[in-house]
């Protein structure tokens, strides 16, 4: 159990995908504009990270075992693409707000690299099909947290009287590797925790 807490609290604060990693800036940079948007994309790539593990864990052994593990990542690309597909379908129907708001980030999960990078780091990193689970919800709860702390940021910002040559990207980028130091001051209290 101290392996899964160990595993969940490391994907979630000091191995964030977003903020250590880098990877899924784009829905981090163009989703971010509003809370309730972010919040929506953040659990929409929570269930593709997870269900995508779900699925790629034992394809992987299955085209390890077949030798043709050189298939990975396309398999994975289209593993993940089904799965973008399916939450498109579920939220066009049931919750066609949300839908509308995401826009085209939506589709862009398919390609959103934080999804295939956490597919592939699990198994590269020999998580077992638990662990892999494990540290793909919390790899997803990390999107979400840094989704939600930069929202939140960019909704202080529209208050503030930013100088003309800092409007727009350039703030936007301050602000984000503000957030991605507040992350750093985790990493030695995550691994004394654990050591």
């Amino acid at each position: 159990m101290k392996v899964f807490l160990a595993i969940l609290l490391t994907a979630i604060l000091t191995n964030n995908y977003i903020l250590s990693k880098f990877l899924g800036i784009c829905p981090f940079l163009g989703v971010s504009k509003k809370l309730n948007t972010a919040v929506g994309m953040s659990l929409a790539v929570i269930f593709v990270m997870v269900l995508s593990t779900a699925v790629t864990y034992p394809l992987n052994t299955f085209l390890d075992n077949h030798g043709l593990g050189y298939l990975q990542t396309i398999v994975f690309i289209l593993v993940i693409a089904a799965l973008v597909q399916l939450v498109e379908i579920v939220l066009r129907k049931y919750i066609p707000a949300l839908y509308k708001s995401l826009g085209i980030y939506l589709p862009l999960i398919t390609t959103n690299c934080a999804v295939l990078g956490v597919t592939i780091l699990n198994i590269d990193s020999g998580y077992t099909f638990a662990e892999s689970m494990v540290n793909s919800f919390g790899s997803g709860v990390g999107f979400l947290v840094a989704m939600v702390m930069f929202a939140g940021v960019r909704s202080r910002m529209e208050s503030c009287d930013i100088p003309k040559f800092l409007q727009g990207l350039p703030i936007t980028l301050v602000a984000a590797s503000l957030v991605s130091l507040s992350f750093l001051g985790f990493t030695g209290l995550v691994e004394n925790m654990f050591a």
